[in-house]
């Protein structure tokens, strides 16, 4: 197998996991990112990991005219998997013109370009922030779309919707919308895991530079929510278990064996976790105790979340297999090997 697949955003953290499976199961990859939440060594590790350095080219996806010029020298990529984007919900309440004018400009730009350079498949990666607070749990493919909590969380729902009628209007056009709950956790080696520029926005690496010294404290935002514990809840996914997904789908393009030109999936495990949960789990996973403080709820955060993944299980044929306290010792794990301790 040789299929060329472009993986956007493939030296982030998704991105490099996914780029690793994909070239474990035999495809070939090349690479475009910006660096801006990443590092260039990430491609040396997924190669230790491998045993191949993807190609790549650094330039941003929403430079329409750069874009242009890399399918024009790439003519033979069959399928793209976009994960470019900036991701922090927090920071998109602060900076909504910046999420929206990277996120949405990106992705019409690589359409244009599927349509221009004829390439028919795209896996592009959503979110559950698409459904809001839901109002009733577990959330499957059909739970309603909300009002989205954040602008991060719009652009996902605006996106899912440029995709879905682009499709619509260019039926040689093929696309999976992947849903993904809250990635955690590191690969196995501890070559390639989570390691955000700056304060983290999310849970799992506040946990473990906490633990690891960097941060004074981890800070739980609110502890009044309607939950058992009164802190929110999420649906955490190890990040191996969600790059696999990815391949599963590029193969149910490449393949046809998709019912619809446009689908839809949530990859999740289909249990719902606490804060307080998690950090009770990661200190009994590691035996490291943690500094933690409750403090007031988050602008963005919803209340609580978690899938039904029962048509990702039975139409794709796949599930999360990796537990709790594997993934957040795999986290730890790559924390400690970043930090040296």
């Amino acid at each position: 197998m040789n299929n060329k697949i472009l993986v956007t955003g493939g030296t982030g953290y998704i991105g490099s996991h996914t780029v690793v499976e994909l070239q474990e199961a035999g495809y070939e990859v090349v690479v475009v990112d910006d660096l801006s939440n990443s590092g260039i060594e990430v491609l040396d590790n997924i190669q230790k990991i491998s045993g191949k350095k993807p190609a790549f080219e650094k330039f941003d996806l929403s430079d329409r005219e750069k874009a242009e010029d890399f399918f024009k020298r790439n003519t033979d990529i069959e399928a793209i998997i976009h994960f470019a984007a900036s991701k922090a919900v927090g920071e998109s309440v602060e900076k909504p013109l910046h999420y929206y004018r990277n996120n949405l400009v990106s992705l019409m730009n690589l359409l244009d370009c599927q349509l221009k350079f004829n390439i028919q498949h795209i896996v592009f990666s959503s979110s559950c922030t698409v459904y809001g607070q839901p109002d009733k749990l577990p959330v499957t493919e059909d739970t309603p779309r909300k009002d989205a909590e954040s602008p991060y969380g719009n652009t996902k729902r605006v996106n899912e919707d440029i995709l879905n009628d682009t499709i619509k209007a260019h039926p040689q056009l093929k696309g999976i919308a992947l849903r993904y709950f809250n990635p955690i956790g590191a690969h196995p080696s501890a070559l390639i895991g989570e390691l955000p520029l700056g304060v983290p926005q999310n849970l799992v690496p506040f946990i473990t530079q906490t633990a690891a010294g960097i941060r004074e404290e981890l800070k739980v935002f609110g502890d009044d929510y309607d939950t058992p514990d009164g802190s929110a809840i999420r649906d955490y996914i190890n990040v191996v278990d969600l790059a696999k997904a990815h391949v599963v789908a590029i193969e149910r393009l490449l393949h046809e064996k998709n019912k619809q030109n446009y689908e839809v999936f949530n990859l999740g495990t289909g249990q719902g976790v606490s804060v307080l949960e998690m950090v009770n789990g990661f200190e009994k996973a590691t035996g490291v105790k943690l500094n933690y403080k409750i403090v007031g709820r988050r602008a963005g955060d919803i209340e609580k979340i978690w899938a039904d993944t029962t048509f990702a299980n039975e139409e794709l044929g796949w599930k999360a297999e990796k537990d709790l306290e594997e993934t957040l010792l795999s986290a730890w794990e790559w924390e400690k090997k970043v930090r040296k301790i």
